[in-house]
């Protein structure tokens, strides 16, 4: 079946009729007042929502684009404020470690004034045990500093340990907080002798163990200093180890044991002052500057040697590690 043609206007009517169209209104506007009246109110009903639609659509479109470039311009002002708070952040935390370093060597160099007697060095700790506290640590001074086994550690408020081992250019301190640490003290104020021995468990409550106190005029209190006496072995006597916390008599109702809060803060250790006299070393000095005795053509005894024959049946109890000889570890 054959399909039948459709019927098309050319383009060029449609062009002609609707220029014929235009050019008609044209001239009834300019001749009469058409649009005045009815064509203006056509316009009324038809234009004007159109328009105000455009005006509204191009204003939201507007605003966007202005939001849009504030926003951009607000984010690179953050990242400009993010990169200058990073900055001062740094600084900030660099005027702190800053004033944290300054009040340690200002407190170091009270210290050094304190014990100004004896010859030191100043140490930095470069690694510690395992755990919280500093226990047992290594400084960056050796042997080829002058620093020896046995020789005696300060920082902060008093004493903190005794080199253990040492190295060409590191050595190993123990300090008295140890479990393996046993030091002779006394009571500051009356001279009474005590041991103060370390123990970590206790040190989560920030104090040691204070034993074999003799307290017979029961005088001491809380808050006494402690510190070591004159009769150990490889402590110099008079620094100051802490102070006294609570003390309670002993089934044998001789002696008191107790505890004390240390001087120093073992949890945050960073510079100490290494004594580089041994203790032996200046008991000897001392004997040898003392004036020869009469009739006998000898030197007075040693501190702890004139301890021990003042009371001959008396053995003084035996300090492991740091009076005598311990464990080594590295």
């Amino acid at each position: 079946m054959r399909r039948r043609d459709r019927f098309t206007i050319p383009g060029k009517y449609i062009l002609f009729v609707l220029t014929v169209l235009c050019v008609g209104t044209m001239s009834l506007s300019f001749l009469t007042d058409f649009d005045g009246g009815p064509l203006n109110a056509v316009s009324g009903y038809v234009l004007i929502p159109v328009q105000r639609g455009i005006n509204l659509a191009g204003g939201w479109l507007r605003s966007r684009v202005e939001n849009l470039e504030d926003l951009t311009a607000v984010r690179g002002e953050n990242e400009l404020l993010r990169a200058q708070i990073a900055d001062l952040t740094l600084d900030n935390n660099s005027l702190l470690q800053e004033r944290y370093e300054l009040e340690e060597l200002r407190r170091l160099y009270e210290l050094d004034a304190e014990y100004q007697s004896l010859d030191k060095i100043a140490a930095n700790v470069i690694g510690k045990d395992t755990g919280n506290w500093f226990n047992l640590f290594l400084i960056d001074k050796g042997s080829n500093d002058g620093i020896r086994v046995d020789m005696n550690v300060i920082a902060g408020g008093g004493l903190v340990g005794i080199v253990t081992k040492t190295g060409p250019d590191w050595a190993q301190v123990r300090s008295i907080i140890d479990d393996m640490s046993n030091v002779s003290a006394m009571i500051l104020k009356n001279s009474d002798l005590c041991y103060v021995r370390g123990d970590l468990q206790m040190m989560t409550d920030g104090t040691m163990q204070l034993n074999e106190l003799r307290d017979p005029d029961d005088e001491v209190e809380q808050g006494d200093k402690v510190v070591t006496s004159h009769v150990s072995a490889k402590f110099h006597k008079g620094i100051l180890i802490g102070y006294v916390n609570e003390v309670t008599v002993d089934a044998n109702n001789l002696t008191k044991s107790g505890s004390l809060t240390p001087a120093v803060d073992f949890e945050h250790l960073s510079t100490v002052l290494v004594i580089t006299d041994l203790k032996q070393q200046v008991d000897v000095e001392k004997a040898d500057e003392a004036p020869l005795s009469d009739g006998e053509g000898q030197a007075p005894q040693t501190e702890a040697e004139t301890a021990q024959q003042e009371s001959p049946d008396e053995e003084l109890p035996a300090e492991n590690d740091q009076e005598t000889e311990g464990t080594q570890t590295e």
